[in-house]
């Protein structure tokens, strides 16, 4: 299945940033394929420069690094202007992934992973930015849920009156659960409308996605406004 760039307008830049030259080309080279404008940085530093010069369409960022590694350069990307980051880590250790999604990445891979789940995870970002433009545009009305208030439009959170940053993964999952307060949502249908992931990605390493990022945004909205039903999935609880 190829996943193609979702704008007819222009073809989408990726700015791909690896040290291990082979990864790096293999990815650029696939994405090229897929009609991708790719640019490569080989390091922290060089990372930086080129975000700021080429304004990439969505970032695909290893970790480790030389110069700094991939959370400052996530960090320092971030600050500069929001873009979809896709983290690649050799671990996966739960820490680590926190620390990334702490920092402004909106998905992760653990090495080794396929082409052919990058290209998808790409497109899929991707069409989540697109998707968040069309409801700025639209102007929906706020949704507020036990002291917590999204404005989908200017995608903006407050939590009992005090603004709170999210990342664009993590406005999209609260924003899904505020719209069913009380209601399970399982991990597939948060995969499928928040991820916009096919069943064909409900994995176990797809299902970890979803973990990591509610774990992330409970330590931002509060642990117990979100809860877990083993094995089913998640509910945003109103306790007013």
């Amino acid at each position: 299945m190829t996943s193609r760039p979702t704008s007819a307008a222009r073809p989408r830049t990726a700015l791909v940033v690896e040290d291990e030259r082979t990864i790096n080309d293999a990815l650029a080279q696939r994405l090229r394929a897929e009609g991708y404008t790719v640019e490569q940085a080989f390091d922290g530093p060089t990372a930086v420069e080129r975000a700021a010069e080429v304004r990439p369409d969505v970032v695909l960022l290893d970790v480790m690094l030389p110069g700094f590694d991939g959370l400052e350069v996530c960090r320092r990307i971030q600050a500069a202007r929001p873009v979809p980051v896709l983290m690649l880590t050799a671990r996966d250790d739960e820490a680590d992934v926190l620390v990334g999604l702490g920092v402004g990445a909106d998905d992760y891979l653990t090495k080794p992973f396929s082409m052919r789940e990058v290209v998808a995870r790409v497109a899929a970002l991707l069409r989540r930015v697109e998707r968040a433009a069309a409801l700025a545009d639209e102007r929906p009305a706020t949704i507020e849920v036990d002291g917590v208030r999204l404005d989908p439009g200017a995608r903006r959170t407050t939590v009992d009156g005090e603004p709170v940053h999210l990342t664009p993964t993590e406005f999209d999952l609260l924003l899904c659960l505020a719209r069913a307060p009380g209601q399970v949502l399982s991990r597939e249908r948060l995969l499928r409308e928040v991820w916009d992931w096919g069943d064909a990605w409900a994995s176990a390493s797809a299902t970890r996605t979803v973990d990591s990022h509610v774990k992330a945004l409970r330590s931002k909205v509060g642990a117990s406004r979100i809860r877990t039903v083993h094995g089913v999935g998640y509910a945003l609880e109103d306790h007013r």
